[in-house]
């Protein structure tokens, strides 16, 4: 099994950028997906999460209105819009894979995902 983020980069605060997660070894369709954040001396953090259907979506509150989860199922990948990007998201940003229970506050905790990429570094500039 195999996930590789890509995509991170340096930009300035108010720019864009798409992360991109492309994920082997597993049946990707049966899998919930979630991109989860860690910056220096900080937890890992829950950035979005999407359903295997790509219908049910979850964000973190702070980053409601600005990033969009999708995935694109035929080819097995998941994707991380982010817009109106600020300092305070500078972070390594890692995608996961996990079945997703219906209980959709369970989707933010990082137990519930079995399989974890490599990370791509995301830097902010104020």
């Amino acid at each position: 099994v195999q996930l590789q983020a890509f995509g991170g980069g340096l930009v300035q605060a108010g720019d864009s950028l798409k992360l991109s997660c492309v994920v082997s070894g597993i049946s990707f369709s049966n899998y919930g997906l979630g991109w989860f954040r860690q910056a220096p001396g900080e937890e890992r953090e829950i950035v979005a999460s999407i359903d295997w259907t790509g219908t049910a979506t979850y964000y973190q509150d702070s980053v409601k209105g600005r990033f969009t989860i999708s995935r694109d199922n035929t080819e097995n990948a998941v994707y991380l819009h982010m817009s109106s990007l600020e300092p305070e998201d500078t972070a390594v940003y890692y995608c996961a894979a996990g079945a997703l229970s219906p209980i959709q506050s369970s989707w933010a905790a990082p137990e519930t995902y079995d399989v974890w990429g490599q990370g791509t570094l995301v830097t902010v500039s104020s």
